[in-house]
């Protein structure tokens, strides 16, 4: 209520403010309403009894000839102020809270053989392809990119905003044209070098395996200390249920389902994650991947939401019309109370 009233021009900075220039002007309109006035002033008169209000007279009529002379001239003030266009820089209107450049994420997944084990439904990775664009879907001006890994690792979609075409390719993601194996440092520089650019504002990569690192010719080590020297943060998953689980096995006649103990080298992830100022997370069935998600999505949001002016705040001229709509009834009153004879009378 008061922030419509408030014309202290400290808060304020102005958008056309040109329009100062005008305020050589005010002068000489003072000048002219002085010695237009002087006359009809001097010969002030009263409605009603002067009697009653001589003594009023004789002590407030240079009072009220200086308030009837300024009040024009308080009146253009405003308005002019009012054309400048001024702001303020509250935060509760004119300033919010988002990203300016928005978040690069990486999604690093694990599409070897072993993530078509039913311990969720209807297997790990169609459960981490679905929560994963559901992830891509809840995104705001952030570019999202995905890297697909077993034996060996390839750029599935580079970070992008076209979040059609980077779903397209979450949903046709599986692991058996690439080479069996998990590769875990194959697979996160892979994802570092879609990254790699210096100007970018805010890194992460969300690493999701089932298992340990058991091929490639880079270690998770390695591939975590390269993600710090480039500034990106890992956060790291470990997707599986605890104890056993139907897992897929190749056999001499062909893929067979077998119960295998669920093994996640939780303390390489967690390794990773912490060489790179990330976490390690662990989901046991899709509601908690689901869950992570969104932890991941609200860490990174305290880390780098900060307050961003608009661009082109809105002018809020409202508190100086307010005033100069005030200022133009009390002239207007002063004109009705003192009777101004006509200077040809």
């Amino acid at each position: 209520m008061f922030k419509n009233w408030n014309i202290n021009p400290t808060d304020y900075e102005f958008q056309e403010p040109n329009w100062f220039f005008a305020l050589i002007l005010l002068p000489f309109l003072i000048y002219w309403i002085f010695y237009k006035e002087k006359r009809r002033f001097g010969d002030l008169k009263f409605n009603g009894s002067n009697e009653a209000l001589q003594s009023f007279y004789n002590l407030g009529v240079k009072a009220l000839r200086g308030v009837y002379i300024v009040l024009p001239a308080t009146v253009s003030l405003l308005l002019i102020i009012a054309l400048a266009k001024p702001y303020s820089w509250d935060l509760s209107e004119h300033k919010y809270e988002e990203n300016k450049y928005g978040i690069d994420i990486v999604i690093a997944l694990d599409v070897s053989l072993s993530m078509y084990a039913m311990d969720f439904s209807p297997n790990r990775l169609e459960a981490a392809k679905k929560v994963g664009i559901d992830f891509v879907n809840s995104r705001k001006g952030d570019k999202v990119g995905l890297v697909l890994y077993a034996g060996e690792a390839y750029t599935a979609c580079p970070p992008t905003l076209d979040y059609p075409v980077l779903i397209d390719q979450l949903e046709q993601a599986e692991g058996m044209k690439l080479e069996q194996g998990t590769a875990i440092g194959t697979g996160l520089g892979t994802a570092v070098v879609q990254l790699r650019n210096e100007k970018l504002k805010s890194k992460v990569i969300i690493l999701l395996t089932d298992g340990s690192n058991n091929w490639g010719d880079v270690s998770p080590q390695d591939a975590a200390m390269l993600a710090k020297q480039k500034n990106i943060c890992v956060y790291t998953i470990g997707i599986g249920s605890n104890g056993m689980a139907p897992t897929p096995v190749i056999t001499p006649v062909g893929i067979e389902y077998e119960s295998m103990p669920v093994e996640i080298d939780e303390q390489t992830l967690t390794e990773i994650a912490s060489i790179t100022g990330g976490n390690y997370f662990r989901a046991t069935d899709e509601s908690a991947l689901r869950e992570i998600y969104k932890e991941i999505a609200k860490l990174e949001k305290r880390k780098i939401t900060h307050k961003v002016i608009q661009s082109e705040p809105p002018a809020t001229p409202y508190a100086f019309l307010n005033w100069a709509f005030v200022c133009a009834l009390v002239f207007m009153g002063l004109r009705f109370l003192l009777f101004l004879p006509d200077a040809n009378d």
